[in-house]
This record gives C-alpha cells, structure tokens and sequence, in this order.
C-alpha cells in the first residue's frame, strides 16, 4: 500500500513528481513516469491535499476526489506521497521548499515538474528555479514538456470546460481513462424502484467540479465487475429538486442492496440533457429509450 506521510522521511533516496494533479490526465502521467522509470529510487508524489484552494481557483472543482487520485497514484507504482495542506506550505520561499520539504522531508534524489509548475511563496519557484536548486543541492531535475492532443495543452483547464459542457467523451482523451466518481451510496426517494428501474443514489460533494445536468452512458464497479449503467445527474426537476446534486444511475440487469457501500461510477457518454417530464409515465419512458441507447 502505498505510504502517505506528512512528517518521516524515507530513508531510500526518492524520485519525486512535484504537481497539483487534479485529475492525473495525459500530462500528469507523464510526469509520473518519469519518476518512476528513476532506476534505485523510490517513487514519490509531492501534492495537495484537497482540503485547501489553491490561489488559481476561485472555488475548489476537483476533479477527483483526494482519495481517487491515492488509489490511482498507488496503482501506477508510486510508493511515497506527501500531501499537506496548501496553506501549510504556502509562506515557504521556494529555496525553503526545496529544503525543508524536498531535501528534508522527501529525501530527493530526482525531482520531476511539467512547465506551468510553481513553488514557494507567490508562485516565485520555476521550473528552472527548481533545475538551479537542484544543482545547489545535489539532485537531479528534469522539466517534461507539456503534452498536447489537437494542437493545444493537455489541462485540467480544458478538461473542465468539456465536463461542464457534458463533452463527456473529449474529457475522457484527455483524462487517459473515464472520469470517475467513488461516493457512498445514499437512500434516495425509491421512485425508481416504483418505475421499474431502481437506482442507487450518490451525493457529489460541493468540492467537486459537476458536469453537464443530463443523462449518461457509464461503467459501474460491483464486486470487482464493470457493469453497464445509465446514470443520470442533476436536482430531480420531475420528483422534487434536492439539496444537492444528485447522481442517480440504474445499473444494467443488476439487483441488490449496495446502501452505504461507497461504489465507482464512471460516465462515458453524454445521451441528453437534463429535463423535466410531464408525469412519471413519460419518465419512464425516457428511462428505457437511455438504457436502449445505452446498449
């Protein structure tokens, strides 16, 4: 299991990937594995916890979760994160930053950032900042360069623009896999049992960046199976809005009782907007037509 710390220092020298990596697309892996392809180092991830906004962000729209982005680091090999909070780190000069938490707390060997990276105090840490620092302190640097697809950057910038507009599938090529929620599963008002169709209910938490209100094609994750889903996403217009968003996804030739089990759903296509229905009979109508499209 991988190890999260926020004070032991390794006692292996580290290969370490410096970012944010809200969503570990393209870009992000690429800087991953570069570390990890470090030869006698330990791979190691330096980010944030999802606690804390970062300056850039007027509002936190993650788009995974904290916990997502730890399974996938560890499922790709990395054997060491440290993740404090931002502002725990936020006033270090960015020599400070690279001793005190590169060279002091993480053991750095190799230190790995993409181009738009910043460190230390007002974002004063540059990538070449980081290569002088590097030399200084006797570790190795490396600067990957930005990943493109269509002539422009991978970013988690773009990427959120494709879910909010529920271009699901764009989001998708750059992510490098389906994007992914894990939240436990709520009881809901069981007007989908009634209709034929029951669902399990999720809360996606304010934290999160919420796509397009509307009706997707998704994976569900059942006991190690991937099961076809159709899941929808919105405030309910038809049976009542809620207090939140709420993720409501029908899973394919499947029954049984998932309550307050957390389960991953992953969207993968967008099928239509959001809307409110005359009665429940063209509700369930519409149901059907999804789960057709969907197969």
């Amino acid at each position: 299991m991988i190890d999260i710390t926020y004070g032991a220092k390794p006692e292996k020298k580290t290969a370490v990937a410096l970012g944010y990596f809200d969503g570990l697309h393209l870009g992000h892996v690429y800087v991953i594995n570069k570390t990890l392809s470090q030869k006698g180092l330990m791979p190691a991830v330096f980010t944030f916890n999802c606690d804390t906004t970062l300056p850039k962000f007027t509002k936190q729209e993650d788009i995974i979760s904290f916990e997502n982005k730890r399974e996938m680091l560890e499922k790709m090999g990395v054997e060491y994160l440290y993740a404090p909070d931002y502002a725990d780190v936020s006033e270090l000069s960015y020599e400070r930053f690279v001793s005190e938490v590169l060279v002091k707390k993480l053991n750095v060997g190799f230190a790995c950032c993409g181009e738009s990276f910043r460190f230390g105090k007002g974002g004063e840490g540059t990538p070449k900042r980081l290569s002088e620092m590097a030399e200084k302190y006797g570790f190795s640097a490396y600067i990957a360069e930005d990943i493109c697809l269509d002539g422009e950057p991978v970013s988690s910038t773009r990427i959120r623009e494709f879910i909010r507009e529920g271009k699901i599938e764009e989001a998708n090529r750059l992510l490098g896999y389906e994007l992914r929620f894990k939240l436990p599963v709520v009881y809901g008002n069981r007007i989908g049992r009634k209709l034929s169709f029951p669902t399990i209910n999720q809360i996606i938490p304010d934290t999160n960046i919420v796509p397009r209100f509307g009706a997707y094609k998704s994976f569900v994750q059942v006991d190690g199976k991937n099961l076809r889903g159709v899941t929808n996403i919105g405030i309910r217009p038809t049976v009542g809005k809620t207090s939140g968003v709420v993720m409501e996804t029908h899973i394919i030739n499947f029954s049984g009782d998932l309550y307050g089990r957390e389960i991953a759903v992953s969207l993968c296509g967008f099928l239509r907007g959001e809307k409110k229905f005359a009665d429940l009979s063209e509700l369930k109508e519409q149901i059907a037509k999804d789960i057709k499209n969907t197969l």
